[in-house]
């Protein structure tokens, strides 16, 4: 079992380090605009809530019939405080052993995080703009509303934009950081 290097325990460090930004930062954001909200709406994500405009956005969806957004939808929200708490401490345990093989499975962990929050989000956002409300006010045949799962799309008068928040970008560099290492490490087999 190979021990890495200096640098590599630092940067695995650092990157742990910067994922307990996640417990105090949204993660996401969901903004819209339409001519009756020039300023925008929007939705920020945390890892266990929400907060913005999520009420007046409620109501606003109401009339083509979307659901109620509200945290009891996110049961993700229950457990990933406990499934970055054992990342961020599994990083830490890394940079404090130092072997190779904690440096790729650290790595590993951010990247799986990382596809299995992505994916979580599009199946929410599919169910939530696809199962509408039969009897809301608004009916566009075969329109679904589905919100864009990164970047920006039109929904009938709205602009819907999806992407990180402050959070977000801050585990992207976490997630960044540990492949560097990790490749500097594999580099040097």
């Amino acid at each position: 079992m190979k021990n890495i290097s200096p640098l590599n325990r630092i940067l695995v460090l650092i990157a742990s380090v910067l994922m307990i930004s996640a417990y105090f930062i949204p993660l996401w954001q969901i903004s819209l605009w339409a001519p009756q909200y020039p300023e925008g709406l929007n939705m920020k994500i945390w890892i266990d809530k929400l907060s913005g405009d999520v009420d007046i956005i409620n109501g606003v969806n109401h009339y083509i019939g979307m659901k109620h957004i509200g945290v009891e939808m996110f049961p993700e929200f229950t457990y990933l405080i406990y499934v970055f708490g054992f990342i961020i401490g599994f990083g830490i345990l890394t940079a404090i052993i130092g072997k190779r093989w904690a440096v790729y499975t650290f790595f590993s962990m951010i990247v799986l995080l990382g596809i299995g929050v992505l994916v979580d989000m599009y199946l929410w956002g599919y169910d939530y703009g696809h199962h509408l409300d039969p009897t809301a006010a608004i009916k566009v045949p075969g329109m679904a509303y589905q919100p864009p799962l990164i970047g920006y799309k039109e929904l009938l008068n709205f602009l819907a934009y999806s992407g990180p928040d402050t959070g977000g970008w801050i585990l992207g560099v976490s997630g960044l950081l540990a492949g560097v290492a990790a490749i500097l490490e594999w580099r040097k087999k």
